[in-house]
């Protein structure tokens, strides 16, 4: 995976979703996230979401809005080990919280 790239992985099960993002939510790959979200959203149901940020390493403007759109629509939990994905989780519930 280059260093400019998004791996974005979906993991269904029984009753929660996962969605795995690696590398950085930036420009071409903030519309393929939100399609990837489009596609999955319908699926969702009563299943809980999780979106996985731990190995993201920088997501810009338009990558923040993506995400945070996402958690105002589902309140997904966000996993985050590393400090900028706690810092960016953070930052995604904070602004749902001022809206």
């Amino acid at each position: 995976m280059g260093r400019h790239t998004l791996k974005i992985t979906i993991q269904q099960k029984d009753e929660a979703i996962e969605i795995r993002l690696e590398g950085r939510v930036v420009g071409p790959w903030v519309p393929e996230l939100r399609r990837v979200w489009a596609e999955t959203a319908p699926q969702l149901g009563t299943k809980t979401l999780s979106i996985d940020i731990q190995h993201v390493t920088y997501a810009d403007a338009g990558g923040k809005e993506a995400l945070r759109d996402i958690y105002a629509q589902t309140h997904a939990a966000l996993i985050a080990s590393s400090p900028w994905a706690q810092y960016l989780a953070e930052e995604i519930m904070q602004i749902h919280e001022r809206v």
